[in-house]
């Protein structure tokens, strides 16, 4: 281990951040293994799996502290509460790290943030649960799957307990990083140049262009990211833009784009001669998309912070497409972003239902006669998608855009013949997402 800072000193840091003060965990991670670039990549990899696992596995954690502790888990000290869920992770989920070692390193960090008094009660908990850890049975899939329980009836309900199920085993394995090979390149020497750099190559899509890499932590290791030849972006997502049926000099509004991998993939398929504009409402975040415009050289596409709430007059029936991938609950990425099943709730899944409305209501003047919409999300709940999109043919001059033939024959989903997909993790090799296409009459 490094001796500046030891690579659990570093995960509980991030986990306090994430656990007691409620950060975004793929920031805080984001952020962590760009800071501690000196770690060797056996570390790196060791320190994201634990930070990223310890947020997932929570409700686990939590269960089993409960069977061996005396003290409730909401009476702990934010820090000694910490370290036993990350030991509890370890001891469970880690089988290469030696249970004493899980022991031993947690009183050390106890210890070292001023808790000696308590290296008793953290080495007593954690070596009765090691020595009993296999009697340990998990009451139910809410526990075992560390999902909330209202997220698996809504599930339930809504895709089916098999799809759940499916959803379920997706969420609990690691989900790798995705990128997609920049349009025109051939992707036969950047699956060389990326497996050379040592990266596991998946191929997601017949084209080869769409690819999963594991054993891979910071892209910008790669030679293929270093010289512009792939952008990071999940299946899901760039089925998007397949979908959306881009042709050669097409205007582009994306409504609510940052951080701008959807919009720099329309601009790739609009050319030279088209353009495109991403929005989004905050500064930050543009000031974040234009810093990865700027790693493209792309010079059709800008970023403009707008609210898309409030309509803009001088954008009337201004562009080809209108991309509106919009706010919404994230339960298809809990992959990637295992937080989000502790922040989600059902009021705020009808509140983003609402909001999808009002910014559906707002931008559809955008589009051209003849113009096509694309409404998306990154999540699996019928408010947001199938009931959104019922809603939007009602009452707005668009009829639904057959995507069927867009995917070839990747997609073997009956919803394709009804003019949306919904992707769900299981079924298919990606984040849960879901695409409607609408041509404006």
């Amino acid at each position: 281990m490094t001796t500046k800072n030891t690579v659990r000193d570093i995960a509980l840091d991030a986990l306090l951040e994430i656990l007691e003060h409620d950060r975004y965990s793929h920031i805080v991670v984001g952020r962590t293994l760009d800071k501690f670039r000196y770690l060797s990549r056996q570390e790196r990899a060791f320190l994201k799996r634990l930070i990223e696992g310890t947020v997932e596995c929570r409700i686990q954690e939590d269960y089993v502290i409960g069977q061996f502790s005396a003290v409730k888990i909401k009476k702990m000290k934010p820090v000694i509460r910490t370290i036993l869920r990350m030991s509890v992770y370890q001891l469970f989920h880690m089988d290469r790290v030696p249970d004493s070692a899980v022991c031993n390193e947690a009183v050390k960090l106890a210890m070292s943030r001023g808790f000696s008094g308590l290296r008793g009660f953290v080495n007593g908990v954690l070596r009765n649960i090691a020595r009993k850890k296999e009697t340990v049975i998990w009451p139910d899939r809410s526990v075992r799957y560390s999902m909330p329980q209202w997220i698996l009836d809504r599930w339930d309900r809504d895709c089916g307990k098999e799809a759940c199920a499916a959803m379920l085993k997706a969420f609990s394995e690691p989900s790798g990083m995705t990128v997609r090979v920049v349009e025109g390149l051939e992707p036969e020497q950047v699956i060389r140049s990326l497996k050379e750099d040592g990266a596991a190559v998946t191929e997601l899509w017949p084209d080869r262009r769409i690819l999963r890499l594991d054993g891979v932590d910071q892209p910008d290791m790669l030679r293929a990211f270093q010289e512009g030849k792939i952008r990071i972006q999940d299946l899901s997502s760039a089925l998007q833009g397949y979908a959306s049926g881009f042709k050669a000099g097409d205007t582009v509004i994306d409504v609510c784009g940052a951080p701008g991998g959807k919009a720099i993939h329309a601009a790739e398929l609009v050319g030279p001669e088209g353009h495109v504009t991403v929005r989004d409402l905050s500064e930050n975040k543009i000031l974040l998309t234009e810093a990865n415009i700027a790693q493209t050289g792309l010079s059709n596409l800008t970023a403009e912070v707008r609210d898309a709430s409030r309509f803009a007059a001088e954008d009337e029936e201004a562009c080809d497409v209108l991309i509106c991938d919009l706010p919404c609950s994230g339960l298809g990425v809990i992959g990637r972003k295992p937080d989000i099943r502790y922040h989600a709730s059902e009021e705020a899944i009808r509140d983003l239902a609402k909001l999808q409305r009002t910014i559906l209501e707002t931008v559809w003047k955008y589009v051209k006669h003849g113009g096509t919409l694309v409404y998306s999300t990154c999540t699996v709940t019928r408010e947001e998608n199938e009931d959104n999109r019922r809603w939007f043919l009602e009452h707005f001059p668009f009829e639904a855009v057959d995507i069927t033939g867009r995917f070839g024959d990747s997609l073997k989903d009956a919803t394709l013949k009804e003019g949306y997909v919904q992707l769900l993790p299981g079924a298919h090799p990606c984040d849960g997402f879901f695409i409607a296409v609408f041509r404006r009459i």
